[in-house]
């Protein structure tokens, strides 16, 4: 069964600061576990962290997220954290046409699932709720909706295990 939660909070560009998304990851993201993001930003409880901006000084990498995951050994963390800009007009601001492209976006998730052990967890961030889904073999396990009133879009925040089989 999926737990599914709604909670107000206050927006931030830096999604990992807003409170309940901050203690979600506390419940999932522990100290010592090996997790990897992608699309790191400021603030990314994961061990290994990925950024195209070279700007931030939080993350270990400041690469193209797809040329950083297929760079990735299969089956090596015990979770990911999927953050990417959430629509299109948002991508194309990094200024890479590959990022108005639906399939390199699908070839992020692809190289996600991949690098996620079995068991392992994977929660997404976005305007939708599609997650890595059953096709990447990822069992949707909770929902939380937050939202952040007025014309704000929710985010919308998945956790899903990849299964074992």
């Amino acid at each position: 069964m999926i737990k599914i939660n709604r909670i107000w909070a206050m927006p931030n560009k830096w999604t990992f600061t807003i409170k309940p998304i901050r203690e979600l990851l506390k419940k999932y993201v522990k100290d010592g576990d090996f997790w990897v993001d992608p699309f790191a930003g400021e603030n990314s409880p994961a061990l290994t962290t990925n950024d195209i901006n070279s700007h931030l000084k939080n993350p270990h990498y400041h690469l193209d997220a797809l040329e950083f995951l297929s760079g990735e050994e299969s089956k090596k963390y015990s979770g990911g954290l999927y953050d990417p800009p959430y629509s299109i007009t948002q991508a194309r601001m990094y200024g890479k046409k590959e990022y108005a492209s639906m399939r390199y976006w699908a070839q992020c998730k692809n190289e996600l699932a991949r690098i996620i052990k079995p068991g392992g967890i994977a929660i997404c961030f976005g305007w939708n709720s599609m997650g890595l889904g059953k096709g990447r073999r990822f069992e949707m396990e909770r929902i939380l909706l937050v939202s952040h009133g007025g014309s704000k879009n929710d985010i919308i925040v998945t956790v899903e295990k990849k299964v074992l089989k």
